[in-house]
């Protein structure tokens, strides 16, 4: 059912939903827009329409190839909404899900577009704070790239910012995606330009292993392992790119590359990356290094494996990818993790899974072949030595002797 949209938009046909609010099919003045109504609690917040009022000169300047371009914000009565350029595509989150992982060369062309257009905002002096798959958008009317890969548009800027309110927030709350904050976001300190290349750098391992490097089991887990965990390599990954992601997922930010230096250097790569298949390496075993239990969160915070918690109180988010969460700065002592949940490494296709009936009977062959090499090369040297079985039974003490 069409809505007015203020004066000159009409909002069609629900395209999509989040935990910020709802995005229509609209139309404007010009043609074709794609139109963000954020939810009706954020609506109502009078400081928010403020913040939302002040943030305009700053969105509308924001133009660039590879970002989605706020074209007018509107604020009339209940609705505050964001009205953008319409993108005919998908998000990459989408092509994600049906692919599973990328070749390197696609991942690579992707993740430089975004890099592309995250410098020209952080030129501009705004920091997205939120960069993650499913908001960067694939335009498929666009010309292929190298891979095959379409352009990649990033979009939701400035949504997290006009969010992050004092008030709602206060100063220990986090805003952001757990598998994609930044470790100084994590320790409570303000989001700068560097935090944008650290989610990037997440994302391009996101699409060359299928799943991102510091994920899996509670969001408290997953903020420990940024701040106290080093990335573990992908099996087949080529060394120069490797390297690229590591610098970017720095736990200091000044380590980082700026956006520009991503941009280039993963395009001067390029010409290496073509013709290579997508790795194959399997998703760790969440199961195979357990972990203490990270520090409880407030009871009315639902606990999701590989997900966001809810922003705000309110609804039940009508997506099951969130777009934000909200959660308290863990204290220092929270985050002096060491070995305990540490990131799983990565298991080449085809090995056993840690844990596995496979795993256990390749564990029983090693320790049956070492057993008799032990007692092979006793026999020949003559010493006594303490051989074990397989089973549970004790060790038993076999003396041998040569003749002279």
């Amino acid at each position: 059912m069409a809505r007015k949209i203020g004066s000159r938009y009409t909002a069609n046909q629900i395209l999509g939903r989040g935990s910020a609010g709802t995005v229509w099919l609209g139309e404007g003045p010009d043609g074709p827009v794609a139109i963000k109504m954020l939810r009706e609690d954020l609506a109502s917040d009078q400081e928010l329409v403020g913040r939302f009022v002040q943030e305009r000169t700053a969105l509308l300047g924001l133009e660039h190839p590879h970002i989605v371009t706020v074209r007018d914000l509107v604020v009339d009565g209940n609705d505050l909404a964001l009205v953008m350029d319409i993108v005919r595509g998908t998000d990459l989150r989408t092509r994600l899900d049906r692919e599973r992982r990328l070749a390197p060369e696609a991942a690579a062309a992707i993740v430089a577009d975004v890099a592309d257009g995250l410098a020209a905002a952080h030129a501009a002096g705004v920091v997205h704070r939120d960069v993650k798959p499913e908001n960067i958008l694939l335009d498929m009317r666009g010309p292929l790239g190298p891979g095959g890969a379409h352009p990649a548009l990033l979009t939701d800027f400035g949504v997290a910012k006009l969010i992050d309110s004092p008030r709602r927030t206060r100063a220990t709350k986090i805003i952001g995606t757990p598998d994609y904050l930044a470790p100084e976001i994590v320790e409570g300190l303000p989001p700068r330009a560097a935090v944008d290349i650290y989610a990037l750098a997440t994302v391009l391992y996101e699409l060359l292993a299928g799943f991102t490097p510091f994920g899996g089991g509670h969001p408290g887990a997953v903020l420990r392992r940024h701040v106290t965990e080093t990335v573990v390599p992908l099996p087949g990954i080529p060394e120069e790119l490797w390297q690229l992601i590591v610098q970017c997922l720095a736990k200091g930010p000044a380590s980082r590359l700026r956006a520009s230096e991503l941009a280039a250097r993963l395009r001067e790569q390029l010409p290496a990356l073509a013709g290579i298949p997508p790795l194959e390496v399997d998703e760790p075993d969440p199961e195979a290094a357990p972990e203490e239990p990270p520090a409880p969160l407030p009871a009315d915070e639902p606990v999701r494996r590989r997900g966001a918690v809810s922003l705000v109180p309110g609804p039940k988010p009508d997506s099951n990818r969130d777009t934000h969460t909200s959660m308290r700065v863990p204290a220092p002592d929270e985050l002096a993790g060491g070995a305990h949940g540490t990131a799983r490494a990565p298991r080449p296709s085809g090995a056993p899974r840690p844990g596995s009936a496979r795993h256990r009977a390749a564990a029983r062959r090693r320790r049956v072949t070492l057993t008799v090499a032990a007692l092979l090369l006793a026999a020949a040297a003559g010493y006594g030595i303490w051989t074990t079985t397989t089973d549970d039974t004790p060790p038993q003490q076999t003396q041998t002797t040569s003749t002279p």
